[in-house]
């Protein structure tokens, strides 16, 4: 397989006639690849078109067909060559290995997703049996399914060229749903964006589905997001990206005739609790796991931890250091794109020219194209409550240390941060009581919390919630990662006294899918 540059409009290749860009080798800063071609507003409203017209007949698939589907799919991408591995290592900059690494959980959940659809456990069938006699009101046969929203538009992450992207998990957990998918690729990759994209058009011919299941759009701008969210085909986004993209979309779906929902996951600074004791007893095994998990990547993922909180003491002052040097001898890592790297330089450039802020780390020039080197900061509780813009995500390896005078202060502290992806706690058993009265309050501010472990890394699962209060998500209520993520593409629909032979089979009278089933508040394998 070679790519073409070329738009996936269901299963035809079309060059697009938009403005042409090339991928951007980060570690070179040189173009690569070959000359893409922006959508145009026709190629968006015949993505689009097609989605619609696949709608139908795909929310009907059974859930076997379904699965196989994703099964092909899954199939189809194991078997990508070393292109796959040579093209997104060249438009990334990263190492061979976290992008077969990434490869492996892509076709991970993937299959999950598959099991997901056969279980049915996703539709949560629910029955409430007729009861005829009641007094003083009859009550009528009433049965709960599920259905998808409709086609969905996804937007590829920067910083997963695979997992978040065209074959990622909004993607397929929209197609599990039953929704066909519209993706727009993220410019910095659109090579790996083809390869993953005609990967997914071949699962599609192999299983004889609709055409419009699946189609690709490549931009080098913003048009083709705001007609790709405006067309009214569209019903539901999946977004991972800044909280400024983020937010751009929700305000254009918000204003459409017709609202839609949108899940954007937008980052967070994930603050890393050390409790007193815990830093007593093994500050030099913390020291070796924050520094790993700041530097992992660059930096460059959402639950990077680049908030430090731990009561201030002597003991706090020797961990800083000991971070320091360790950050200080880190290699200095090329970052995914120019314009990420850009941010990081101006983001650094600005807190190193606050007042009051200690730097510990030094300020090391880049030695290569777009490569960043960690950055350790600290500040007083106090200022950095009087300071919002100390707690903005800083997108790469760079913490803030923030030094409380005592728990309450630090419970104070963290009744003011904003919504996080992930909390973390580092304690020991002496610790458990403070450690109870932060739980309480993380409970209300992040989607996953953490203990005596680092956030970086997220398990692909049943149990997994990758997402948070705003502005970590844009609804609190959902999860990008993990079984749950499926829910996001649906909504409930109650079946009253409807005929056996007309009702879904996923809450027909026999369970002719052997599902297990809610009958009149009991299970059935109860």
């Amino acid at each position: 397989m070679s790519i073409a540059g070329k738009l996936l409009l269901g299963q035809d290749q079309v060059q697009g006639q938009g403005s042409s860009f090339q991928a951007i080798n980060p570690a070179t800063h040189t173009e690569t690849g070959p000359v893409y071609g922006s959508a145009t507003q026709a190629d968006v409203n015949k993505a689009c078109t097609l989605a619609s017209e696949a709608f139908g007949s795909y929310r009907r698939t059974s859930p076997e067909q379904r699965a196989h589907f994703l099964d092909r799919l899954a199939d189809r991408i194991e078997q990508l060559d070393e292109e796959l591995v040579t093209v997104a290592c060249s438009e990334t900059g990263l190492p061979a290995a976290r992008i077969q690494g990434e490869k492996g959980r892509t076709i991970g959940q993937i299959r999950m997703f598959a099991e997901v659809v056969r279980t049915g456990l996703w539709q949560s069938p629910t029955l409430d049996s007729a009861l005829p006699d009641r007094q003083p009101l009859p009550r009528p046969d009433l049965r709960r399914s599920y259905v998808p929203l409709g086609p969905v538009a996804v937007f590829g992450a920067s910083n997963f060229p695979l997992a978040f992207s065209v074959a990622g998990g909004d993607t397929v957990s929209a197609l599990a749903a039953g929704a066909p998918v519209v993706v727009k690729a993220h410019s910095a990759h659109p090579g790996t964006s083809e390869i993953m994209g005609r990967a997914l058009q071949q699962a599609i011919k192999d299983c004889n589905l609709h055409p419009g299941t699946f189609s690709l759009l490549f931009d080098k701008g913003l048009e083709v997001a705001e007609q790709l969210v405006t067309n009214p085909a569209i019903k539901a986004v999946g977004f991972t990206g800044s909280q400024a993209g983020g937010e751009a979309l929700m305000r254009l779906a918000a204003a459409r005739p017709e609202p839609i929902p949108v899940f954007a996951e937008m980052g967070s600074t994930n603050p890393v609790y050390l409790l007193p004791d815990a830093l007593n007893t093994r500050a030099s095994e913390f020291a070796e796991g924050y520094s790993a998990s700041l530097t992992m990547g660059a930096g460059q993922f959402c639950t990077n931890p680049g908030l430090l909180i731990a009561i201030d003491s002597p003991q706090l002052n020797s961990l800083i250091d000991e971070i320091s040097q360790k950050l200080d001898v880190t290699e200095s890592q090329t970052m995914l794109t120019p314009g990420i790297y850009r941010n990081y330089v101006q983001k650094v450039d600005k807190l190193l020219s606050k007042k009051d802020i200690t730097v510990h780390t030094s300020c090391k020039s880049a030695i290569a194209a777009n490569q960043c080197h960690p950055m350790l900061f600290s500040v007083t509780s106090e200022l950095f409550l009087n300071d919002n813009s100390l707690g903005e995500e800083v997108f790469g390896p760079s913490a803030m240390v923030v030094r409380c005078k005592n728990l309450d202060e630090m419970l104070n502290l963290t009744r003011n941060l904003e919504g996080q992806l992930t909390a973390t706690i580092h304690c020991q058993p002496k610790d458990h009581d403070s450690a109870e009265a932060l739980l309480h309050e993380l409970e209300l501010k992040a989607g996953r919390i953490l203990f005596n472990g680092f956030p970086t890394g997220v398990e692909v699962s049943h149990a997994m919630v990758h997402g948070g209060p705003y502005p970590a998500a844009s609804d609190s209520r959902g999860t990008s990662v993990g079984s749950s993520a499926i829910q996001r593409f649906l909504r409930p629909v109650c079946y009253q006294n409807t005929p056996e032979t007309l009702l879904p089979q996923t809450i027909d009278s026999k369970n002719s899918l052997n599902l297990r089933r809610l009958q009149d508040g009991r299970y059935n394998d109860q």
